[in-house]
């Protein structure tokens, strides 16, 4: 596995713009709260770390990672203004085809708000095959997903803004 030995939190490979000038909304599933909590926190540290305002940054809570890209939508058809919205959830492989499903259709539904609105809509969700891979990709052994999402939010702020 390619994370295996990677603390998918080190970006000490890259720069990160000053992340003061812009707008941000996270959104965040509370199904599976520990590991959503851990990316929610995560994010929220990353993006204050580099430079976002407190009151730069609008969260909202959703139930799950289905709903995430619908509160995407929602959130940038009332804040047009902002300048990336950054949607943080963890789907856990189960017994049933359900879990494809949810993936596919949160994978699909964020690239789309994203494309139809022209704003960086961050994918921050983990699809695993288990809780402790989850677990470890929140805040574990393998870093934060959370602070990934952030950083990509940043960045593709920086982006957005300068072409």
């Amino acid at each position: 596995m390619a994370t295996q030995l990677k603390n998918l939190s080190d970006f000490s490979h890259t720069t990160v713009p000053n992340a003061s000038p812009y707008r941000f909304a996270i959104a965040v599933a509370e199904w599976n709260a520990d590991v959503t909590g851990a990316l929610y926190n995560g994010a929220i540290e990353t993006l204050k770390n580099n430079g976002a305002l407190a009151e730069n940054i609008i969260s909202v809570a959703v139930p799950g990672s289905f709903e995430l890209s619908g509160a995407a939508e929602i959130i940038l058809n009332k804040h047009p203004e902002l300048d990336a919205v950054i949607c943080l959830g963890c789907v856990i492989q189960g017994d049933t085809k359900h879990f494809d499903f949810i993936c596919d259709a949160v994978a699909q539904g964020i690239t789309n708000v994203g494309i139809k609105h022209s704003k960086p809509v961050i994918f921050g969700v983990l699809t695993t095959n288990d809780q402790q891979q989850a677990l470890d990709r929140a805040g574990g052994k393998h870093g934060n997903k959370g602070d990934e999402a952030a950083i990509t939010a940043i960045k593709m702020a920086e982006l957005a803004a300068t072409l």
